[in-house]
């Protein structure tokens, strides 16, 4: 049986800048083309705020390995259980989907698959891969679990260049054991670290969320730690429960907040923040990588996004 959350006391209606018109039209265009080659996207899974506005790019964050997660996460809408077995031709479907949307930056991610010995390595590894053979041109991104913390299977990622590392700390290292308990913020830190000591070709990313009962404080040490891990992309944006059976809000931050929070990161050696209450991880990501390609070599970027 589900889990539901108790009431909690915060403010009965979302807030009108936590929310985004959706077109019916572009999503559905979109959707189309997914189904169709039998793909998910971890913006419909994940009910992202700005679908409408990536599908009618069109972009959209690919989801591998199924769409059953092995871990617990209490803010996250993906379904959790047992997965079926890996399928070994998606990367190659995904490859050909990403053509025919004439991608030219591809994000990739993952449910979680602690089941498989290489937690799902070889699987990104292979999908950029059949993502380089037909779209050559393109940029890559990969989003990726922590890998347990295994340095081995991260390298197996990191040997294909990705152009973009991203792997989201989701929240404040207090929070862990109640909405992420099967994870640890040292080890995602690590996983950043080892991402930036492998390579410094490699644009390392990291994002969280707002909204989950963090303090001004904890966030401010976030951003310090990322920083200190290597990241030149921080993505901030406001959690948004997105059924009843995922942890309530315990606070909505003001764009005010997000403002300031920004002008904090940039304080730090993070070259690119990107803060907004309806930023998410793969938010503009193609802008955002060209941005900081662009920068490379100079320091306080920022990104302002509505």
């Amino acid at each position: 049986m589900k889990e539901r959350w108790p009431a909690r006391p915060y403010p009965e209606r979302i807030p009108s800048w936590a929310k985004k018109n959706k077109r019916l039209k572009d999503l559905h265009l979109t959707k189309v083309g997914l189904r169709a080659s039998g793909l998910a996207s971890v913006c419909e899974e994940a009910r992202c705020p700005n679908i409408a506005e990536c599908f009618a790019v069109p972009t959209a964050t690919f989801l591998i390995l199924g769409d059953t997660c092995t871990r617990g996460c209490r803010f996250c809408s993906i379904r959790k259980g047992v997965p079926s077995p890996p399928d070994p031709h998606e990367g190659e479907r995904l490859a050909q989907a990403a053509s025919a949307m004439g991608l030219k930056h591809v994000v990739i991610t993952s449910v979680t698959r602690d089941d498989l010995p290489d937690q799902g390595a070889g699987a990104f590894a292979g999908t950029v891969r059949e993502v380089r053979k037909l779209l050559p041109s393109s940029t890559i991104e990969v989003l990726t679990p922590d890998f347990s913390g295994r340095v081995d299977l991260l390298e197996v990622v990191l040997r294909e260049r990705p152009d973009v590392f991203n792997h989201n700390v989701e929240t404040v290292g207090r929070l862990y054991r109640a909405v992420r308990p099967q994870a640890s913020l040292e080890t995602s830190l690590m996983v950043l670290r080892a991402a930036r000591d492998f390579s410094a070709d490699i644009v390392v990313k990291s994002g969280f969320m707002l909204g989950l009962g963090e303090s001004e404080e904890e966030v401010t040490d976030l951003l310090d730690a990322l920083s200190r891990s290597g990241c030149e992309v921080v993505t901030m944006g406001q959690y948004l429960q997105p059924t009843a059976d995922q942890v309530p809000v315990a606070r909505y931050w003001t764009p005010d907040d997000f403002e300031r929070f920004s002008d904090i990161a940039k304080s730090t050696c993070i070259r690119y923040i990107i803060s907004g209450p309806l930023v998410r991880s793969s938010y503009q990501a193609k802008e955002v990588l060209e941005k900081v390609m662009r920068g490379r070599g100079s320091a306080g970027m920022d990104g302002k996004l509505p």
